[in-house]
């Protein structure tokens, strides 16, 4: 370990017996060359962004289309040239102009009437050197802000579509802005014989698995101190097809669901007083009061030590009548393409089933899925919401996540999702974009330890947003000690958190990872996933599959592909 690695290790022990740790502590390498001439109304960076309804336009958007990608990183972007949005019905409360001066100075005054008449906000971004900007900026009238950089190529575009979201500070000029979300760009890389090294490992890897069919495909991505340090996807989405893996593309998290969705709204619970943790959670789902899970508290839960049955393969009890192929007003419930499931099998069969479920030792740990079930009930019976709706609302939004969500078949082309198991024993049918778990499937697609689909760059933001203790984007979710007792050792008996899982220091083969300490937090999910955060060396690292196409296999597990590829990429960010 290098002596960096170790006063930085030295430190973090400081403050986890001394004091209440910092995290998010963003470092920005690159030099960004945008500078901020007017911010009105201070509102660059951008914050709500569950309230923006964003368009950029510009005289030739393919000259602009890095801007364009970068920007949609953040949150849900349209754009057209100036004559495609005059034309378009569609409303937005945020322009985003950008172009030479030259360009600029050809934007229509209809364009700037009606954006006035509208009420609506208008940043122009200037790809020109700031003393042409600072000549003309009066050519530019009724702005919201307006930004200049020098470079209209791929990069300088980049620097500008980060600086107006956050994602990367402006430290020159005198509106200096601070860094507020994941940067999606990285200087760490450049010219850099170790950063080429990392890939070359991380490459070999990767073929490796695809090679023994462990995984069709995999995305792979990995930030520090709030950059994106890597971010690649390999393979296809089939072995038998040729649509191959982008970074893009959605993936059914499995387990990872229960540290996205459900628990964050139990900390939203705990944030706002509803809940205590050594209550009984018969307390907030009065079924539960005249069983013998009565006095189990909300705690034990959280921790997997209620003594709950780990699984419930709630499929096998299926009687003739309950799944078919057609729709009809008694089988509404969609479990995968052609099968649908009579209306209301988990209110009249599966909850009940899990209140009558046999209690074994509490106190013990033993991994249950029913436990995330019962933090669902719960989410719900106090928030009145069903959980998928509260979480899109509560983070997904406001954070920029465009693709989390449950039943992402009803919200995206079926191409983006990336299929998972050929399922013969039940369904029937390949599944894509419907839930592997079959509880979770037969619950509706929604469920408190399964049902979340996303994307990996999503992933990265809700991590980042834990790695700040609650905050991003200018915009605070959770009270930062709110974040540090869930993610921190809660157990006497096992490594858990309450809803996360830990980093096992004594696990001889490395869990997740040899590198990783025992700050380490997150998930993986049975469908190949994988979600790991690191506040003592401000890392997180993505690993999205579907290694159970087409059927489940443990080659992932024995080959150990995702520790190795952590592994790599900790040794890369050690001198950091």
């Amino acid at each position: 370990m290098s002596l960096c690695a170790t006063f930085r290790s030295f430190i973090f022990l400081c403050i986890v017996l001394f004091g209440q740790a910092v995290f998010g502590q963003y470092k920005q390498t690159l030099v960004n060359t945008t500078v901020l001439l007017e911010n009105k109304q201070k509102g660059i960076p951008f914050v709500g962004l569950d309230q923006l309804k964003i368009a950029v336009l510009g005289s030739d958007m393919e000259k602009y289309e890095r801007f364009v990608q970068v920007a949609k990183l953040y949150t849900e972007v349209d754009s057209y040239s100036f004559l495609e949005y005059l034309n378009s019905e569609k409303k937005y409360n945020m322009l985003i102009v950008v172009g030479s001066m030259a360009e600029l100075s050809d934007a229509s005054d209809g364009l700037l009437k009606r954006a006035v008449e509208k009420k609506i906000n208008i940043v122009f971004v200037a790809f020109d050197e700031v003393a042409i900007v600072n000549q003309r900026r009066k050519d530019l009238s009724s702005r919201f802000a307006l930004l200049a950089q020098p470079d209209a190529r791929e990069e300088g575009q980049c620097h500008a579509a980060m600086s107006l979201f956050g994602g990367a500070a402006i430290t020159q000029g005198s509106n200096k802005t601070e860094q507020t979300r994941i940067q999606q760009y990285s200087s760490l890389l450049n010219d850099n014989a170790k950063a080429m090294q990392m890939l070359l490992k991380i490459d070999a890897v990767a073929e490796e698995a695809i090679h023994a069919q462990a995984t069709p495909g995999m995305v792979v991505l990995a930030l520090k101190d709030g950059q994106v340090l890597f971010n690649k996807a390999y393979g296809k989405h089939t072995y038998s097809d040729n649509e191959p893996t982008k970074a893009t593309d959605i993936f059914d998290l499995a387990s990872i669901s229960k540290i996205v969705a459900t628990t964050p709204i139990i900390m939203r619970l705990y944030d706002d007083k509803l809940i205590q943790l050594d209550t009984p959670v018969s307390h907030y789902i009065p079924a539960l009061k005249n069983t013998d899970k009565a006095s189990i508290s909300l705690r034990s839960v959280l921790l997997h030590e209620a003594g709950f049955t780990p699984f419930i393969p709630f499929y096998r009890a299926l009687k003739v009548g309950d799944l078919q192929q057609e729709e009809d007003e008694h089988h509404l419930v969609k479990v995968a393409d052609s099968a649908y499931l009579r209306n209301n099998y988990y209110e009249d069969i599966m909850w009940p089933e899990m209140l009558r479920s046999k209690l074994g030792k509490q106190g013990s740990y033993l991994y249950s899925d029913i436990s995330m079930y019962m933090m669902k009930e719960l989410a719900e019976a106090l928030t009145h919401r069903p959980i998928d709706s509260y979480a899109d609302e509560l983070l997904y939004r406001p954070l920029g996540m465009q693709t989390t969500g449950f039943k992402p078949r009803e919200r995206f082309d079926k191409e983006r999702i990336v299929p998972t198991q050929h399922d013969t024993s039940f369904r029937k049918v390949l599944l894509q974009g419907y839930v592997h778990d079959e509880g979770a499937a037969m619950a509706g697609g929604v469920a408190g330890h399964a049902g979340l689909f996303a994307s990996a760059n999503d992933l990265a933001i809700y991590a980042q947003m834990l790695l700040n203790r609650g905050a991003y984007g200018g915009t605070r979710y959770f009270q930062p000690e709110t974040v540090d007792l869930f993610t921190s050792k809660q157990s006497q008996t096992s490594r858990r958190g309450l809803g996360f899982d830990r980093a096992d220091t004594t696990s001889k083969s490395g869990y997740p990872s040899k590198k990783a300490g025992a700050s380490v937090f997150g998930h993986t999910g049975y469908t190949g996933t994988a979600l790991w955060i690191d506040p003592e060396n401000q890392l997180i690292y993505i690993f999205l599959s579907n290694r159970v196409h087409p059927q489940v296999t443990n080659k992932l597990f024995d080959l150990n592909i995702r520790s190795r590829i952590q592994d790599v990429i900790y040794d890369f960010v050690a001198d950091f």
